[in-house]
């Protein structure tokens, strides 16, 4: 199936002389200063954060749990600890069993060391996300730079945690979202490392892409088999007990899910679980609305943006994930979407409530769900010779 974007072509009579003839059209100063200014910041930001954990010794804190899970797995113990009660202590280990496959390799040089490289590597990740997005160079570039300025991005680096390598795997069905084997191949590492982007799949299947959801599906028993070979069969079990256990999002302190805000707000644990069933229901029907009445850019931004706004914990660094939706947004010129991920930027740290981080993912699939209906609707009242068709080759 191929999306739509909805935009026109200029007119024939209208278009003016081959660009050949002109030659290229020169860069304007903003293009020209953008690069080094994101890098700079993205450096500047990431490198403090990086430092000031390392000297502090929590530098890659959560991949460190990672890294002793494996070891001790590998040293004859279990790999999923069952003597934890709540999220976010150091050690807890509690991904699907094929994420051993990519820990493995990196338990040859010392903890220590792992740290340092982990950061590396999830800066270069996020850097190779960006530059794949099927969006102009400049929103690229702003893309970098609000990365760098975003507490969310600089935390997710800081731990250590698969954020990055999850808006990679995003970022990468966004762009090839028309090419079965890529989607489906990206979909299948992803849900491997963290389950949520499963629902990549259940999107494309409502979407005619039948295709990507068998290559996704196969892909995934795969790597599960391998997880399962090495881990063992009792390790799905072990890490589905964890997951039952410790998925309390209106009693887990530091959450940022509604139920857990308005717990925290007074409103009493009944009333805090009505309000968290109310925002997972709100979530589905915002997607489901952009699935059928928005495009097929549109609704597969709504799904990953969904996919965290649905976890049962919501950690700050997650909303990493609204860069994607937001390169969408600056593409269509909304220039002020930029506000979303600045409001939880690190400048803004020590001055933002906890509260912007679900009103950001509300927000932004409200502005999805807003914008695909437009495009949608443009690309109906278009003539058909108007109609610029978005197709990867």
């Amino acid at each position: 199936m191929t999306g739509v974007t909805g935009v026109t072509a200029p007119d024939a009579a209208s278009a003016g002389p081959p660009a050949s003839s002109a030659g290229p059209a020169p860069r304007s100063l903003v293009d020209r200063l953008l690069p080094p200014l994101a890098i700079f910041v993205l450096a500047l930001f990431v490198g403090l954060a990086v430092w000031a954990a390392a000297q502090a010794g929590t530098l890659g804190f959560d991949y460190l749990s990672y890294d002793s899970a494996v070891r001790r797995f590998l040293a004859g113990g279990v790999l999923y600890d069952q003597n934890f009660d709540t999220t976010g202590p150091f050690g807890l280990f509690y991904y699907p069993p094929p994420f051993v496959l990519l820990a493995i390799p990196l338990t040859v040089l010392p903890p220590a060391v792992d740290a340092w490289i982990a950061a590396i590597l999830l800066t270069a990740t996020f850097l190779l996300a960006a530059a794949i997005l099927p969006v102009s160079t400049r929103v690229r570039w702003l893309v970098v730079l609000l990365g760098g300025l975003s507490w969310p991005l600089v935390y997710a680096i800081k731990l250590g945690q698969v954020g990055p390598v999850l808006l990679l795997t995003f970022a990468i069905g966004w762009r090839w979202m028309d090419r079965p084997a890529r989607l489906g191949l990206a979909t299948a590492v992803g849900t491997a490392i963290k389950l949520q982007p499963i629902v990549i799949l259940g999107w494309a299947f409502l979407t005619g892409r039948r295709r990507a959801v068998v290559i996704g599906l196969v892909a995934f028993l795969v790597l599960a088999l391998a997880g399962t070979v090495i881990a063992g069969p009792s390790a799905w079990a072990d890490q589905l007990g964890l997951l039952v256990r410790l998925s309390k999002p209106v009693s887990t302190p530091n959450d940022v899910t509604p139920g857990r805000l308005a717990f925290e707000a007074g409103f009493g644990d009944t009333l805090a679980w009505a309000i968290q069933f109310a925002w997972w229901g709100a979530v589905a029907l915002v997607v489901l609305y952009v699935i059928r009445r928005g495009t097929d850019e549109a609704s597969y931004l709504a799904v990953v943006t969904a996919s965290q706004a649905i976890s049962p914990i919501l950690w700050d660094h997650y909303a990493l994930m609204l860069l994607l939706p937001v390169a969408w947004l600056l593409e269509r010129r909304l220039w002020w979407v930029a506000l979303i991920p600045l409001a939880t930027s690190l400048p803004l740290l020590e001055v933002t409530p906890r509260v912007a981080y679900p009103i950001s993912y509300a927000l932004m699939l409200v502005l999805i769900a807003w914008q695909g209906r437009r495009d949608r609707r443009a690309v109906v009242v278009a003539p058909p010779a108007a109609v610029v068709v978005a197709a990867e080759a």
